[in-house]
């Protein structure tokens, strides 16, 4: 059974930086696409990242977030992080780590319908 667990979220003060992780089970990053996504209060979920299945995969990232964030796969094969630096109170939101499982090597959304498998989410909040 896929599953995937975000942690690392909190509140931070503008300016600073979180490290969100998922760590997945059930199934081999090799074969699917990790994307994280973030749902603000009274908004639509929105992508944010993603990453290919591709060791030193491809990459995206939604303009709001470009410059700012990274997302990365750890050495360990089972997790994918987001290095968000420079945080600002529109980040404030519900951040979900997903899996798709990719039809080639380089594949990446930030289209929400794509993924099939979602982990629970972790809050980040962005406040002085």
């Amino acid at each position: 059974q896929l599953q995937l667990v975000e942690s690392g979220g909190g509140l931070v003060q503008p300016g600073g930086s979180l490290r969100l992780s998922c760590a997945v089970s059930g199934f081999t990053l090799d074969h699917y696409a990790i994307g994280w996504f973030r749902q603000a209060p009274g908004k639509e979920r929105e992508g944010v990242s993603c990453i290919s299945r591709r060791s030193g995969g491809r990459t995206d990232y939604a303009d709001s977030v470009k410059g700012r964030f990274t997302i990365s796969r750890g050495n360990a094969k089972n997790t994918v992080y987001l290095q968000m630096n420079s945080l600002k109170p529109e980040d404030t939101a519900v951040y979900y780590c997903a899996a798709k499982l990719s039809p080639n090597s380089d594949y990446i959304s930030l289209r929400e319908t794509d993924f099939g498998s979602w982990g629970q989410g972790t809050q980040v909040t962005v406040s002085s």
